[in-house]
């Protein structure tokens, strides 16, 4: 059997050392077992090669064999990692690190020639190099790990304090993860130079090492030579040490007091680092990299923000053998908020756009939101007043059916009306191109309903999006009875055109976004109907991570949406003769309806909105309902969280999610789900009980509680019931 090559190549050509990542068993280099012993092992024959002859090695290159440079620390292995395994982490991190460590010590200079995406531990091997060079294209760079719950723990923290300085480094690169391009980490100082393609790389690595040969300076970092101050000063300096208490709050109150660990963990490892010497500093990091990485937080982040991420953008809803079709002319109908969005985002992913309204100056007030939008982005210098006028320029208004011909996919997005939407599809079809995908827009009505008004109901889907469109990155695609597996294979690649993530769920009254929605706010009102402090709710909210506040949010949508949902609930009930219980929160809206208070377009809800200032809870909420009902914070916490997650196992069990990736993700981004909690189903699946214990069957003995306390609706479902007793997770 021929020997695999090592994941690092060392080759010494004319002076130069060269290391080359080249994983022969992946596609992308990752921070894995193979790569640490072979980094360790090419960097001892670098320093082998210097020791024998110090004229033998001018100057050390890392470049990459793949597509992209280096892709970042091994996922599956550090999900696989558990608390006990932490010390043996430490060992493997503390490794990789001394390799690094010793490269950048070894008084030759070494040169990152990047040519595509390099992302933590990726960016990590970068910044132990002297000088960065890299492509000018479309790939990014930087350090995103506390975006899976994560801090970077391959020297980042350590080496971006002592580049930038602990502000700069926190504020500009390690708390918010961001991802920078080529051109845009030179600005930011994470880069030193720009080449054209990848073929320039080499040569303009080799170029510097030779231009270098008598500087000192280029074969040590700055924080080795003597005499170096850290930029801005330590947190012994005066001016940086006033400035250190605002810190944490200036955290808190960026998070809203949501309990994300790694943030937390980067600004202690920033600030304990910047006060000791550099192997000091690192060990620290390394400590706070094995906390966050063998707990559930980071387990829950991972999975839904890279795994069930990447499962989706793999296409795994999409059926197989169906070739793309582009969208090239898309009707809109309805000139609404949402009307105006989807043709908005449409346009700027460079698709011709027919947004129809009942009259001329009803579709012009959409396109004008375009204008609006637009004319934002110039004003942030985010595009040119050229790109605005072309993007512009693919909106056509219109209140003429006849001008929706060429249309090879509508998206309907009137009120929510079954005969409304009949009519406005009908009217689309004997317009549009006779095989054009027929899309709704609607949240609730079923697509299988919808599909009865039109001759072709297997070209009938929902396409849902969410609000504000050019904003909000989800669309839920809802497949009804007659809807064929083309029709889904083209709204899903609909969606990726408009540059947006696709979830597949089947067909029933509300779907599975809005659904869950509805029980996250509705717990809330049924809350402030039991007399818990609307404030407590809110603050409770914050506290889980949710990034919104649910009576804001109910507020948002209007209190008449879920008046009238329960309306049609309580119609279709007496018409089938069965008995229908309302919920108690609706008590609660039709008590703030009957006083005139029907959201924030109103101007009153359960805030209060005021011309002149910010919206604030309504005093009267508490005349009404009380506000001094005692109610443990945990409580009210996991009444939100639970409610939202159970309501996503009802939906589980009845057959309308069908993967559990659709589930987390379609959770997060379009409805809210704390991202901490990793998405509605992972809570249950990670679900980390007061005493320790973990899984569905901690969650499904705290539901117990819950349903004790506040009523059956906190009662295990079916799925949950045995995945308990079975010891079995969702995934």
């Amino acid at each position: 059997m021929t020997a695999l090559a090592p994941a690092v190549r060392y080759s010494l050509q004319d002076g130069v050392a060269h290391l080359v990542l080249d994983d022969p068993t992946h596609s992308a280099n990752t921070m894995n077992d193979a790569f640490r012993a072979a980094m360790t092992d090419a960097v001892e024959q670098v320093a082998t090669a210097i020791a024998d002859d110090p004229t033998a090695v001018r100057g050390v290159v890392i470049s990459s064999a793949k597509k992209t440079f280096f892709a970042g620390g091994d996922l599956v292995a550090l999900m696989a990692t558990g608390p006990d395994g932490g010390a043996a982490l430490f060992e493997e991190i503390e490794g990789i690190k001394a390799a690094l460590r010793r490269l950048e010590t070894l008084g030759r200079p070494v040169v990152a020639a990047i040519g595509g995406a390099a992302l933590g531990g990726g960016f990590e091997i970068a910044l132990a190099t002297h000088h960065r060079i890299a492509v000018d294209a479309r790939y990014d760079l930087g350090l995103p790990e506390v975006t899976l719950g994560l801090l970077p723990g391959g020297g980042g923290v350590t080496r971006t304090v002592r580049m930038l300085g602990l502000q700069a480094a926190l504020t500009a690169v390690l708390l918010e993860g961001r991802r920078f391009r080529p051109a845009q980490a030179q600005a930011a100082g994470l880069v030193d130079e720009l080449v054209a393609d990848r073929d320039a790389l080499l040569p303009a690595a080799i170029a510097w090492i030779d231009a270098h040969q008598d500087d000192p300076d280029a074969a040590t970092q700055p924080w080795d030579r003597k005499g170096y101050r850290m930029p801005g000063g330590t947190p012994q300096t005066p001016a940086l040490a006033a400035m250190l208490p605002a810190f944490p709050a200036t955290l808190r109150a960026t998070l809203k007091g949501a309990r994300y660990r790694a943030p937390r963990a980067i600004l202690a490892a920033a600030v304990e680092g910047a006060q000791v010497d550099f192997a000091t500093a690192s060990r620290i990091e390394s400590r706070y990299f094995v906390h966050l990485a063998t707990g559930q937080q980071f387990r829950n982040m991972t999975q839904a923000f890279f795994f069930d991420m990447q499962a989706i953008a793999s296409g795994a809803s999409r059926p197989a053998g169906i070739p793309p079709r582009p969208v090239t002319r898309l009707a809109v109908l309805g000139a609404g908020m949402m009307g105006a969005g989807i043709a908005y985002t449409a346009a700027r992913a460079g698709i011709d756009v027919v947004l129809k309204d009942v009259t001329t100056d009803a579709a012009a007030r959409g396109r004008a939101h375009a204008a609006a939008v637009l004319d934002g982005l110039v004003a942030k210098g985010r595009v040119t007043p050229a790109q605005r006028d072309e993007t512009l320029e693919r909106i056509t208004a219109t209140a003429d059916p006849a001008d929706l011909a060429g249309c090879d996919a509508v998206v309907e997005a009137v009120f929510e009306s079954v005969a409304l939407k009949h009519e406005v599809l009908a009217e689309a079809e004997a317009s549009v191109l006779p095989d054009a995908l027929l899309g709704s827009n609607t949240s609730t009505l079923p697509i299988s309903l919808l599909a009865q008004g039109v001759a072709r109901g297997s070209d009938v889907i929902g396409i849902h999006f969410f609000s504000p469109v050019e904003k909000m990155p989800l669309i839920e695609i809802i497949v009804g009875d007659q809807t064929s597996d083309e029709a889904l294979a083209r709204a899903f690649d609909l969606a990726v055109q408009l540059r947006k993530t696709p979830i597949v769920v089947n067909d029933r009254r509300g779907f599975f976004t809005s659904r869950v929605f509805g029980s996250l706010v509705m717990e809330a009102a049924r809350m402030v109907g039991e007399g818990v402090d609307p404030v407590v709710i809110e603050r409770a909210a914050s506290l889980a991570g949710f990034p919104g506040q649910p009576l804001a949010m109910l507020d948002e949508v209007s209190l008449d949406l879920p008046q009238k949902i329960e309306r049609e609930a309580e119609r279709l009930a007496a018409d089938a003769g069965t008995p229908y219980e309302s919920s108690p929160a609706m008590r609660v809206l039709d008590a703030l309806i009957a006083r005139d208070r029907h959201g924030k377009n109103a101007g009153a809800g359960f805030y209060d909105y005021p011309a002149d200032g910010r919206k604030q809870l309504w005093p009267g909420l508490a005349d009404l309902f009380g506000g001094d009902v005692e109610m443990p914070l945990a409580d009210v916490e996991e009444r939100l969280t639970f409610a939202m997650s159970l309501e996503t196992i009802r939906v589980w069990d009845e057959g309308v999610l069908r993967t559990v990736p659709d589930a987390n993700v379609g959770s997060i981004l379009g409805i809210g789900f704390p991202p901490l909690l990793g998405g509605a189903l992972q809570h249950v699946d990670g679900y980390e009980a007061a005493d320790g214990s973990l899984g569905p069957a901690a969650f499904a003995r705290r539901a117990r509680e819950l349903a004790e306390r506040y009523g059956d609706h906190f009662a295990p479902p079916a799925s949950l019931a045995h995945k308990a007793e079975t010891g079995t997770t969702y995934r």
